[in-house]
């Protein structure tokens, strides 16, 4: 493996967020500044002070405008990805080689009326609800290996909620 130019740059330390429909489905979206059919879920930097818990419900409420949701579980680890070389100068200011992420996976309370990605700084141009098993095909290639592991981490999860 090729060493990386900013292998000495840290992890901007964040949170992400399996968002599951009553039915066992997991909301994705599609980035505005990423004009490929990359699609992701929640996910994003957790402010100085706060807490992981704390900017989960910060980081859904600003990308998806709602905050109809409850945690269900909360990843054992702390997960992290490294960005392509050629995109770290472009994002965060060049500070940082990736995130180093807590994972939460949450319940929609709500309904898809609830849902609103066109917010304040809106983040998506699109979203739907998809099979957990299939999010590691719908992610940029350098998350991959990550989705795959929050899949098995949270696998248990995907089953639809009981009434």
């Amino acid at each position: 493996m090729i060493a990386s130019a900013f292998e000495d740059l840290p992890y901007r330390p964040g949170v992400g967020i399996m968002l599951l429909d009553r039915a066992g489905q997991v909301f994705v979206a599609r980035r505005i500044d990423m004009p490929s059919e990359a699609w992701q879920m929640p996910q994003g930097g957790i402010d100085e002070g706060e807490l992981p818990e704390q900017a989960v419900f910060r980081e859904l409420k600003e990308e998806t405008g709602t905050d109809k949701v409850e945690i269900i579980a909360e990843s054992g680890d702390w997960y992290s990805y490294d960005l392509p070389d050629w995109l770290i100068p472009k994002v965060w200011g060049g500070k940082f080689r990736g995130q180093k992420q807590k994972w939460y996976a949450l319940r929609f309370l709500g309904g898809d009326e609830d849902i609103n990605i066109e917010t304040e700084t809106p983040e998506f141009l699109d979203w739907k609800w998809v099979p957990m098993d299939k999010l590691p095909d719908l992610i940029v290639p350098f998350k991959r290996s990550l989705y795959l592991s929050l899949v098995e981490e949270f696998a248990h999860l995907d089953r639809p909620e009981e009434t």
